[in-house]
C-alpha cells in the first residue's frame, strides 16, 4: 500500500527533522512539542493520550492533532533528542517503540503503552513501551543514528540501544555477565529477542553520555 503522507527528511542522521505534507482535510498525530513550523491552513488540537504509562515515564500526557483544512498543508516535525528519524508504513501490523521514540503517525495507527515490569526499571530505561498498531504511516526517533536489523532466529541487544522492534518477535530482559559487571562495567541488562522480525537500534545511549558530561557540570563556588 502507498503512504498516505508525502514526506522528506532533513539533516539526517545527527539532527534529523521531517517535512510532512498533510492531504486536504486529513489529520496527522504528532508528539507534543515536536512541531517546528507549519502552513497557516493547518490547525492544531491538543488531546490527552497515553494514560498512566506516560505519567510515570515523565513524558507528556498530550498528543497534538494537526489537520490541513480545505487544502494540503506542510508541517515540520523536530524531535527533542539529537539523533535520527525513521519512517515505517504499518500494514495491519504492530510494533513496539521505546517510550520516548514516538514522533508522528496517521490517525489510523493506534498508540498504546505496555508495562515492562521491574526489569525495565532496573535497566535504567523507561517502564513502558509504546505499542503502535494498525495501517498507516509512523515516524519515530532515536538518540544517535538508527540501524535496522533483520532477525531470523535470535539476537541480543543492550536495553539502552533499543529503539523499536516488530511485534512478531518474542523478548525477555536478562542480565549480561555476572552481578559485578552489572554494577561496575557499564554493561548489564540486555534484551534477548527470538523469532523473525526487525529491530531498530540507536548508535548511542543516553545514560553513558550523561555520566561523561557529569565532570563538566557547573558547580557552585563556595570560596
Amino acid at each position: 500500500m502507498e503512504n498516505k503522507f508525502e514526506f522528506k527528511f532533513h539533516a539526517k542522521p545527527d539532527y534529523a527533522m521531517a517535512t510532512i505534507t498533510i492531504p486536504a482535510n486529513t489529520t496527522l498525530r504528532v508528539e507534543a512539542s515536536a512541531m517546528a513550523s507549519m502552513d497557516t491552513n493547518v490547525n492544531m488540537k491538543t488531546k490527552m493520550k497515553g494514560g498512566l504509562g506516560r505519567i510515570f515515564t515523565g513524558e507528556s500526557l498530550f498528543i497534538n492533532e494537526f489537520t490541513a483544512e480545505n487544502a494540503k498543508g506542510e508541517i515540520q516535525v523536530s524531535p527533542s533528542a539529537p539523533g535520527d528519524l525513521f519512517h515505517v508504513y504499518l500494514n495491519n501490523e504492530s510494533m513496539y517503540l521505546q517510550s520516548s521514540a514516538f514522533v508522528a503517525s496517521a490517525m489510523e495507527v493506534e498508540i498504546d503503552t505496555k508495562w515492562q515490569g521491574l526489569k525495565g526499571f532496573f535497566s535504567g530505561e523507561g517502564l513502558f513501551l509504546a505499542k503502535c498498531s494498525g495501517t498507516g504511516d509512523l515516524w519515530f526517533n532515536s538518540y544517535g543514528g538508527i540501524i535496522e536489523i533483520d532477525v531470523k532466529d535470535s539476537y541480543i541487544v543492550d536495553t539502552g540501544h533499543i529503539v523499536a522492534f516488530s511485534d512478531s518477535l518474542q523478548y525477555r530482559v536478562t542480565k549480561f555477565g555476572n552481578y559485578k559487571s552489572l554494577f561496575l562495567s557499564g554493561e548489564g541488562l540486555v534484551c534477548e529477542f527470538s523469532g523473525e522480525g526487525k529491530i531498530w537500534i540507536q548508535t548511542r545511549k543516553v545514560m553513558p553520555f550523561s555520566r561523561w558530561t557529569w565532570p563538566f557540570r557547573p558547580t557552585k563556588n563556595n570560596s
